[in-house]
């Protein structure tokens, strides 16, 4: 069976929106699915897309319903500095004209074109490089950057300017970006004049902002993991598919409750 699990919350819930909170797929795929007779409850077929699911009951999914949970396309993209993430200025290279057949690593089932709707999931700005996820899956948004999302991104940072206990306190926990408090970051000097910095947020430009405000000046901002997702040697300019098993584990990552 492609998908089967106990619902144990105290009040009744729909259906659609149950599997959408477990990751399994979008409110959308989920009526699909229904439409489809993919969907059963303690074995019988779930037939109103309205239908909700009590306490002690079993949802099921077929095994056909495989095939259209995830199918969206996702990848993964080693984006070089110089290239935007999305919507270029005149002049600019958008990081999905990078993804082409040449630049493929193993197999994807499509090549995108100009018809194929891949947003980036948390952005990398124009100077910065590394890992960048571009996707048409929404479950696969929500999972990244969505209000509950509290994935960690690892950056590599080099900087310009004296690396003190003091400013290295600040970047951890102490600055405010745009009047609001930022979260816990783990900071740590790996090199000279080079940070490992975590993040648990996606604010604008923020690594580059937070060493501003301590003194220091990114010269490099290289990003290696969102969440269980790594870069690993992925070569420069060069994407390949999120397999099946990266997807489920993006959608496992813990979030805000």
């Amino acid at each position: 069976m492609a998908w089967t699990r106990l619902y144990d919350q105290d009040e009744p819930q729909r259906v659609n929106r149950w599997l959408a909170q477990n990751g399994v797929c979008s409110r959308r795929e989920a009526e699909t699915l229904i439409a489809r007779g993919l969907v059963s409850i303690d074995g019988a077929t779930v037939t109103d897309p309205g239908r909700k699911i009590e306490t002690g009951q079993t949802l099921t999914l077929a095994d056909a319903a495989g095939s259209g949970v995830g199918a969206a396309l996702t990848v993964i993209l080693h984006k070089p500095a110089g290239v935007v993430s999305a919507q270029p200025e005149a002049g600019q290279i958008p990081a999905a004209r990078l993804l082409t057949r040449a630049s493929l690593i193993g197999d994807s089932p499509v090549v995108p074109d100009r018809d194929t709707r891949l947003a980036p999931v948390g952005r990398l700005d124009m100077d910065s490089r590394g890992l960048l996820i571009l996707s048409e899956d929404g479950v696969v948004a929500k999972a990244v950057i969505g209000p509950a999302a509290e994935l960690e991104k690892e950056y590599r940072v080099a900087v310009i300017g004296q690396i003190t206990d003091r400013n290295l306190a600040l970047l951890r926990h102490g600055l405010e970006l745009d009047g609001r408090q930022l979260k816990l970051a783990d900071v740590t000097v790996i090199a000279e004049q080079r940070l490992r910095i975590v993040l648990r947020e996606g604010r604008n430009r923020q690594i580059r902002r937070m060493c501003d405000l301590v003194g220091l000046k990114v010269v490099d901002l290289f990003r290696v993991r969102v969440g269980p997702i790594l870069l690993g040697d992925l070569p420069e300019r060069r994407w390949r598919v999120l397999s099946p098993d990266e997807r489920d584990a993006l959608l496992a990552a813990p979030a805000r409750s």
